[in-house]
């Protein structure tokens, strides 16, 4: 005998059916019309597929690195598409899911922060995105230091973009201190933190550190390089402290001197310095300037 329910399951099973095929054509219809909207009108759209690193973590069910890996090649095409003008606006977080996917995983960390410079060049024009950019630059590199702490190559390219693009020489100074405080960093990130030191303005650490590497130096090209930036480093000193008398004999005299040595004659300096070579300064009345005979760089 068959149940008196059975005729009442059949119609349930029967209108869950229509429901689930009237949902489908609706999203089907759905998917038909934002098909239709042209990428101009969405700039970036493809950004709202891209969910959390938490989320694909456990999205991945263990295969996190092939995970990585898809994001990573996504975003390499996604940032080489100049026609979506608002690409760079979440780049943080786009290589912050890589790198939470993948900590080890060493390419994203330079790629991403060389796409962050990049943009923010693209938009010198905008300085607070310029700025936003090259911060991210330093935020992906920095991710990189912490999940690859024997890698000195993260803090030597955020001492780099420090040192040559956002011209921030304390921090480039800070970033190469950390860098050769890791094995296996090269032996001229050295000197590179003592020049930024010097474009900082420490002329006094920049002379001592450039004496240290002097007399530290394991060939003769180095030895070279210490000192033509010892000579360098002297010669702005004496620059500096050769035109500031020179302003003020003319504030006294109301006239430039008529060579340096007069400099010492009112007593404005002890005795006239000479460069690094034991020659003197070129000193023209007219401008009221002090220069070397040569170039630090061709001695």
């Amino acid at each position: 005998m068959v149940p008196a329910t059975a005729p009442r399951r059949g119609r349930a099973t029967l209108l869950l059916v229509g429901l689930l095929v009237a949902a489908s054509a609706g999203f089907s219809a759905l998917k038909v019309a934002t098909d239709k909207i042209a990428r101009e009108k969405l700039p970036g759209s493809s950004i709202i597929y891209v969910p959390s690193g938490k989320f694909l973590k456990f999205a991945a069910f263990g295969y996190r690195a092939l995970a990585a890996d898809a994001v990573y090649l996504w975003s390499i095409q996604y940032y080489s598409t100049p026609t979506i003008d608002d690409r760079y606006d979440h780049l943080d977080h786009v290589f912050a899911i890589i790198n939470e996917l993948d900590p080890r995983f060493q390419d994203p960390y330079e790629v991403g922060a060389m796409i962050a410079v990049q943009g923010a060049q693209e938009n010198r024009a905008r300085p607070e995105a310029a700025a936003r950019l090259l911060a991210a630059a330093f935020a992906i590199l920095d991710r990189g230091a912490a999940n690859n702490p024997d890698q000195w190559i993260y803090p030597f390219n955020a001492g780099h973009i420090a040192l040559m693009t956002l011209k921030d020489y304390a921090l480039a100074e800070t970033y190469f201190e950390r860098c050769m405080a890791i094995p296996g960093a090269p032996e001229f990130v050295e000197r590179l933190r003592a020049n930024a030191i010097f474009k900082k303005g420490d002329l006094q650490t920049s002379w001592e550190t450039w004496l240290d590497i002097y007399k530290r130096a394991p060939d003769e090209r180095t030895k070279k390089i210490a000192s033509n930036h010892l000579y360098n480093v002297k010669a702005t000193m004496d620059k500096a402290a050769l035109e500031a008398a020179l302003a003020e004999y003319r504030k006294r005299t109301g006239r430039p001197p008529a060579g340096l040595d007069a400099l010492a004659g009112a007593g404005l300096v002890r005795e006239v310095p000479k460069d690094l070579d034991g020659k003197d300064y070129v000193y023209d009345p007219a401008a009221g300037t002090v220069t070397t005979v040569i170039s630090p760089w061709r001695r």
